[in-house]
């Protein structure tokens, strides 16, 4: 997968590149990471990327010029891209839109500045908006190294176990099990006798159990979406923590 960031920040990300499963997939060859610098695309001595806000306001704007220069550049290289638009009013990142990008050949992260990218680069430049949450960061770029991280790891060969990805909490609608390794005591603080005793259909009973406890206290609103069984209903019930209505 080639993956392009569209920054006025390009430094930003060459720290977190030098780290983890991605730098593994850069060095393995899976993974083309580029960052691309907007003011390059920028034509008076300034490198003006940024302007005042018709009707007034706090701030400073992205201007398209740059943006659409990139974006043209960039289509015309070849193969064709995904061009994303990182907003707080985007489509929120969530494990099924992340599996589905990350099966795009090419995806171009345009990260927003300031007070924001002039909405011409959303009509007539990007393909979606998207958003990592239900807040407000100073720019685009952190919001594209969460976004990197979670489409790429279900990249095959990304990880180093290519199910991991559909284990984590989320992949099945629920929040992940309670995990465990030696010492078997630590600190008065024992292992679960189930985890021991080798037999597996309780263990993954004994997961499934578990997440959907900690699921229902802690996010009941992701229950509503989970693909539930009978059996997860009556021990939630039992547990006092489920309603038909």
């Amino acid at each position: 997968m080639i993956i392009e960031i569209l920054t006025i920040f390009p430094d930003f990300f060459k720290s977190p590149l030098q780290a983890g499963v991605i730098k593994r997939a850069i060095d393995a060859g899976i993974i083309d990471f580029r960052t691309i610098d907007l003011r390059d695309f920028t034509h008076d001595r300034h490198r003006t990327t940024d302007d005042r806000p018709f009707g007034g306001g706090e701030g400073m704007v992205m201007i398209p010029g740059p943006i659409f220069d990139a974006v043209d550049t960039i289509r015309a290289a070849g193969p064709a891209p995904c061009i994303i638009m990182l907003s707080p009013g985007g489509r929120l990142l969530d494990q099924e839109l992340a599996r589905s990008l990350s099966e795009k050949e090419r995806l171009v992260f345009i990260c927003g500045r300031y007070e924001g990218v002039d909405h011409r680069v959303v009509q007539g430049c990007a393909d979606m908006e998207l958003s990592i949450g239900d807040y407000v960061l100073s720019g685009g770029e952190t919001a594209a190294l969460v976004a990197v991280e979670v489409i790429t790891r279900f990249i095959p060969g990304v990880l180093g176990c290519d199910t991991s990805a559909e284990n984590d909490s989320f992949s099945t609608g629920l929040l992940e099990h309670p995990q465990y390794t030696r010492p078997r005591e630590f600190r008065g603080m024992s292992v679960p006798e189930v985890l021991l005793n080798g037999n597996h259909a309780e263990i993954e009973r004994w997961r499934r159990r578990q997440s959907l406890k900690i699921t229902a206290e802690r996010r009941p609103d992701l229950l509503k979406r989970a693909a539930l069984t009978e059996d997860d209903r009556n021990y939630l019930k039992k547990l006092g923590l489920w309603s038909e209505s």
